[in-house]
């Protein structure tokens, strides 16, 4: 009965394992459902946000404007339909490597689709260049609010499409009277809008290279001038920045605005931080949160936005910090709260992957750190802002000062007149003379002889 039993229960056990061992070899055949194998390779550049950030802030990475714009100017510059098909068609391959999911459309429905998207956006830029004039009763251009709202979509990574497909369409749409214009010269001329930079400076940004998408364009524009990122002599040990700026200003660094109209240009020198002025509203909002996303997936880009939020959230960690900078004129804030700000900034830098020492910025962190952490200039801070920080402190320590030296001075001279010899002389040697007090003479020997006489 015992042996019948363990037969019957080593059976049942091999079955198990046989059962358990095909469900384990089906789960390693499945294609992974969240990133397709190839997401990690240098052409893909268009991913879904991570869970955690979406939880932080949900509406942030969705677009929030849902219209269509009339193509037929597109369409009808140049070929005919069917080659703008053709064309966009043989970039299929290119067009599903550059998104880190799969995309599942038929070949068909996935060029239909990204035709319509880019001649949408070209359509878009040329109206803003005035190189189309648009219907004056488009809501898209009479409504200011509208507008902003598309602005801030066309950046958002999850609605972002190849720029090499609207490189495409511009190219087979252009017509004679736009010849000189390129695509990234009307591109940026629509995002001026709320850049706000003079012709000059774009023009001197229209020759950007090897562009992804919309996202990677304004991107490029603010890191081109910069060096590439790599690893500074930098001390190693040194922790990354962490003092606020109201503790960096209790140990003597002052804070200036810089002038400068591209954001990452943050200097120290000489105890001075100056950093260029920023607007926060809900345009620069969402395109930091877009770039630390877009530089947190995308492996073979740099840091620098990263970089740069790292930098405003120590500086912002609590809400004085974010008043102080607002009336150093370092922040216009119209995104809220001093709180949500710095709220904002916090949400912003969950998760993130950081190091110090291969920034852009890795410098500047030395030596803001070893200058906050000199002790004797903490203390002489400290002294000034006590008794030099207001006008009566000032004038009550040199009254102090005055008197301390006064009390010195007088102690001095005491000293010295009390150690000077001193000379007695007869009254006799006074005639016509001023007293003399040295030592008395003994020489002539004294004369009792002559009687004294008291009378006649």
């Amino acid at each position: 009965m015992n042996r019948d039993t363990n037969n019957c229960e080593i059976t049942v056990a091999a079955e198990a394992g046989c059962g358990w061992s095909s469900r384990m070899e089906r789960r390693f055949r499945q294609t992974p459902t969240l990133l397709k194998p190839s997401a990690g390779n240098h052409s893909c550049c268009i991913f879904r946000v991570s869970k955690s950030r979406v939880e932080s802030d949900a509406k942030a990475y969705k677009p929030r404007i849902v219209t269509s714009l009339d193509c037929s100017p597109c369409c009808s510059n140049g070929p005919g339909l069917n080659d703008y098909f053709e064309a966009v068609a043989l970039l299929e391959t290119r067009i599903r490597e550059s998104y880190s999911e799969a995309l599942h459309q038929e070949t068909s429905d996935l060029i239909e689709m990204m035709i319509l998207d880019a001649c949408f956006i070209v359509e878009i830029f040329r109206a803003a260049a005035s190189v189309i004039k648009p219907d004056k009763d488009d809501p898209l251009f009479a409504m200011p609010w509208i507008f902003s709202f598309l602005t801030i979509d066309l950046l958002l990574i999850e609605n972002q499409i190849p720029f090499v497909v609207l490189q495409t369409i511009y190219d087979l749409s252009k017509s004679p009277s736009e010849a000189h214009l390129s695509l990234n010269e009307i591109a940026l001329g629509f995002f001026n809008y709320l850049l706000q930079r003079s012709d000059k400076e774009l023009k001197g940004h229209c020759q950007v290279s090897n562009v992804l998408h919309l996202l990677d364009l304004l991107r490029l524009i603010m890191v081109s001038h910069l060096e590439l990122e790599h690893s500074p002599p930098v001390n190693k040990k040194l922790p990354g920045l962490k003092p606020s700026s109201k503790q960096l200003l209790l140990a003597g660094i002052k804070f200036e605005p810089r002038k400068s109209h591209n954001l990452l240009d943050v200097v120290f020198k000489h105890g001075v931080l100056r950093i260029p002025r920023l607007t926060l509203d809900a345009f620069t909002s969402s395109f930091f949160l877009n770039c630390v996303a877009f530089e947190q997936c995308y492996y073979n880009c740099s840091k620098h936005i990263t970089t740069y939020v790292i930098l405003m959230r120590c500086l912002m960690s609590s809400a004085k910090d974010t008043a102080f900078l607002s009336q150093r004129g370092i922040i216009t804030n119209f995104l809220g709260t001093d709180e949500e700000v710095v709220r904002f900034f916090s949400d912003l830098t969950k998760d993130v992957r950081f190091d110090i020492r291969s920034s852009y910025l890795a410098k500047l962190f030395e030596q803001v750190n070893r200058y906050h952490r000199n002790k004797w200039r903490v203390k002489w801070t400290r002294v000034k802002r006590d008794y030099f920080g207001r006008p009566w402190l000032f004038l009550s320590a040199t009254f102090a000062l005055i008197i301390l030296l006064l009390t010195f001075i007088q102690t001095v001279c005491s000293i010295i007149q009390a150690a000077e010899p001193v000379t007695v002389s007869s009254s006799r040697d006074l005639k016509g003379k001023a007293p003399s007090y040295g030592a008395p003479s003994y020489g002539a020997p004294l004369s009792y002889g002559a009687p004294l006489s008291y009378g006649s």
